[in-house]
């Protein structure tokens, strides 16, 4: 269905609810609440307002919402509510800081001004180079902590972020017409019905955020093209924001997956459980779409939470053959190897920053022994293909 089919169906929808429909769904919602009942926090107080038909252009869906159906949205929940990770909701530009601009499910980059409203999703982020953020208890004004469209209460940021977050005023949680708030978890993307063929997997780490892991995977992709395999890209933890992924899409990658088409508008905070099953689901796409070989970006760096923790379960270990690190520096390289010891996935390889510098190169391999690669020595058949054959054996036996 293409985008004005599903605006046309979204506005069908809402013209038919009305003002007694909400009122019906309001009892039922207060009904559920005096009851006992679950699905989005404290709602004694909450209350349904009619979501107005008309979209006006100055109102934007972000692009963590990009798989939501519109036609679902019939109502805003209002009140007294509690914001889960993933709820939808609609809210009006207060006062501009970072970020400036939305990135759109189309991928344009959309420029905000004072008194816009924008549809985003509430989500925590980790960002050493920018915010660290969480989900707040109420519909409290908050903050845009990342272009993707990320709603969230700014906690601290780096000192060069000197205009401070965006300012943000919550109008409501977009739910439905029996008042059941949207979740991204609700239009994630299926798993496949039976157990397709397992791609081989090269995990792309860094040693920080910024260390060059992006770059390192969308020129890794191209050179696995050019081997000839049917490649795929995932980034499985991060902050959901369309920068990466529409890069890998134009770098070539066959198939383009992140933790959003999972359901999760971020990963941080969320329990590790949850992180490998996107990680398996993910994986199970790419493997009943054909995908023979998969690069998994996982984000931030390896002291980051879960990132951690992902890299160290038994379920990443059956699942990834091999990594490839990006650092900045020679000593970040050599850090960085010394830290992923003690899990049970081989690192194959540098990259990142440190890979402009012969020198920096140079140091890295007295240090750790491994060979770094530029991102034009991985976008060629040959360097991808060694990478990929000392890997090769050891996911073959897995898939088997």
């Amino acid at each position: 269905m293409t985008n004005i089919e599903h605006l046309a169906a979204w506005q069908a929808a809402l013209a038919e609810s009305s003002e007694a429909a909400v009122a019906a769904a309001t009892r039922a919602l207060m009904e559920s609440v005096e009851a006992g009942g679950e699905g989005g926090g404290e709602r004694r107080d909450a209350h349904l307002k009619p979501l107005p038909v008309a979209v006006s252009e100055h109102r934007s869906w972000a692009y963590t919402t990009r798989r939501v159906d519109r036609a679902a949205a019939a109502a805003l929940l209002c009140g007294s509510v509690r914001p889960r990770v993933g709820d939808l909701v609609l809210a009006r530009v207060e006062r501009l800081g970072h970020h400036c601009n939305l990135q759109l499910v189309d991928g344009r980059r959309r420029r905000l001004f004072p008194g816009d409203e924008v549809i985003v999703a509430y989500g925590n982020r980790y960002a050493c180079e920018q915010f660290e953020a969480e989900v707040p208890a109420g519909l409290a004004a908050c903050h845009l902590v990342a272009g993707g469209g990320i709603a969230a209460r700014a906690l601290s940021w780096h000192d060069r972020i000197s205009k401070g977050p965006t300012a943000i005023k919550p109008l409501g949680l977009l739910a439905d017409a029996g008042g059941r708030p949207l979740n991204l978890a609700d239009f994630a993307v299926a798993a496949p019905k039976s157990p397709p063929q397992r791609p081989r997997v090269l995990a792309v780490l860094g040693t920080a955020m910024d260390a060059g892991k992006t770059q390192t995977a969308a020129h890794l992709v191209r050179g696995l093209r050019a081997a000839g395999r049917r490649t795929g890209y995932i980034k499985i933890t991060g902050t959901g924001a369309g920068g990466d992924t529409w890069l890998l899409e134009d770098a070539g990658a066959d198939r383009v997956l992140d933790f959003t088409d999972a359901g999760l508008p971020t990963t941080y905070l969320q329990p590790l459980e949850k992180i490998e099953a996107a990680m398996e689901r993910l994986l199970a796409v790419m493997g009943a779409d054909g995908i023979d070989t998969v690069v998994m970006e996982v984000a931030d760096g390896v002291y980051q939470r879960e990132t951690s923790r992902l890299i160290r379960s038994p379920r990443f270990a059956a699942s990834v053959g091999g990594i490839v690190l990006a650092a900045r520096d020679a000593m970040g390289a050599s850090a960085g190897v010394a830290a992923l010891a003690g899990q049970p996935v081989p690192v194959l390889a540098l990259s990142g920053l440190l890979s402009a510098s012969p020198l920096q190169r140079r140091e890295a391999r007295e240090a750790t022994g491994l060979d770094s690669f530029s991102r034009e020595e991985l976008a060629t058949a040959t360097t991808a293909e060694r990478l990929a054959s000392e890997f090769l054996e050891e996911t073959a036996e897995l898939a088997s």
